[in-house]
């Protein structure tokens, strides 16, 4: 027997949950699309519930609705019949058979409003009426908010819930309009430039429940569209369910999903805003600190610079530098005049072994003549002259009386 070669990174499925794999892919890359086709095989088993085939030309479908959306339904699907359906992709996982799960069936008289809505979507958008360049702001803290739907329906009501709860002291007009019918568009434009004319609010909320593409139409209409995209105030447009899109969804400065999702996107959460205010303040707090901190430690840097450089200092400084030269100097002083009187005493005694003085007490004496000349020769004197001689103590005069050579 041959024995397959499987790696350990390879992942086996079961049937079931191969199946249930291929179930979840197809339902989260299809979440709902349109599909237009005629009806075959139908069929009503005693559960209630339609099982069909949608076919065109070259292939087909199979189909299941629900009996409880069967309810909106103003006729009964027959074989033959062209229909668009709006539906989710899916796969019948016991039998391993992709299908789709219908949500509403329009006659192919309502599939001529989705084409009709294409050709207008396509016009207003070559317009630029979709461009981001015309998206006004939404502004964070509207002053005072409109809203533009039927003051009976329960748009209204889930929507005035959502502001009371989030922002209880913003104020709300409500400017009446139809949302469904052949005359809703008008009441709807006449609401929008109403608001505009009166300048009451910083934001406009457009919206109405879910429905049929047939319900949500009036949203569809172009003289809706163009009113949307000239109005001064801000605009969301909140209009049916989340898988709903309207005409009125691209031109608006912003999309919410449902009209709960507009009033969010309106209001500013009180609890969300009290809960910021007190980041910022604590961000604030600890910056003020951190600021003050700083200050300090400069403050103290610069009052012991200023010390450092004062003139007072620095004087005294000064002082002690001239106190320092003073004492050096007069040390060099003393040690010079010390030396001196040490090298004068030395030259004096030199001196006086070396003075006349001296060698008078040694008993020599000087002998000069008449004139005060030192006599040191005989032959500088003559028989008869007079001499005076210097002793260590007075002088004597002499008389030569004679002389030897």
């Amino acid at each position: 027997m041959t024995t397959l070669d499987i790696t350990t990174q390879e992942t086996i499925y079961t049937v079931s949950k191969l199946n249930q794999s291929v179930r979840s892919l197809l339902e989260d890359r299809f979440p709902w699309v349109w599909v237009e086709g005629e009806i075959s095989n139908f069929s009503q088993p005693s559960s209630g519930h339609w099982y069909f085939s949608l076919k065109d030309p070259s292939a087909q479908v199979r189909c299941a609705m629900f009996r409880g959306n069967q309810r909106r339904l103003a006729f009964a699907p027959t074989n033959g019949l062209h229909v668009l359906v709006k539906a989710h992709v899916s796969l019948y996982e016991n039998r391993g058979e992709f299908q789709l799960i219908i949500d509403e069936i329009e006659e192919r008289g309502i599939g001529k409003l989705y084409q009709e809505f294409n050709l207008l979507k396509n016009k207003l958008e070559k317009e630029g009426l979709f461009n981001s360049e015309h998206k006004k702001s939404i502004p964070i803290f509207p002053k005072q908010i409109g809203i533009v739907t039927s003051s009976t329906g329960a748009a209204v009501r889930d929507i005035l819930i959502v502001l009371r709860r989030r922002c209880p002291n913003t104020p709300v007009i409500i400017y009446p309009a139809l949302v469904q019918g052949a005359t809703a568009s008008k009441t709807i434009v006449q609401a929008i430039q109403i608001a505009n004319q009166r300048k009451e609010c910083d934001v406009l909320i457009l919206a109405r429940g879910g429905g049929s593409l047939e319900d949500l139409w009036p949203f569809n209409e172009e003289i809706v569209a163009r009113a949307i995209y000239t109005s001064q105030i801000p605009t969301i447009s909140g209009i049916g369910h989340e898988v709903d899109f309207t005409i009125a969804d691209f031109v608006a400065d912003k999309r919410a999903p449902t009209p709960s999702a507009a009033a969010e996107m309106a209001s500013t959460d009180k609890m969300e805003l009290l809960n910021r205010l007190s980041k910022l303040n604590k961000q604030l707090s600890n910056f003020l600190k951190t600021q003050l901190l700083n200050k300090k430690q400069q403050l103290l840097w610069i009052n012991k610079h200023l010390l450092q450089n004062h003139p007072k200092r620095r004087l005294s400084e000064l002082v002690q530098k001239l106190d320092h030269y003073e004492k050096t100097f007069i040390h060099l002083m003393s040690q010079s005049i010390n030396k001196k009187h040490s090298l004068l005493t030395e030259a004096l005694a030199k001196l006086d072994a070396l003075s006349p003085e001296a060698t008078l007490k040694r008993g020599f004496s000087i002998t000069t003549d008449a004139n005060g000349r030192i006599l040191s020769n005989t032959s500088q004197l003559e028989i008869g002259s007079k001499v005076n001689v210097r002793l260590a103590l007075g002088s004597v005069g002499c008389l030569v009386e004679s002389k030897t050579d």
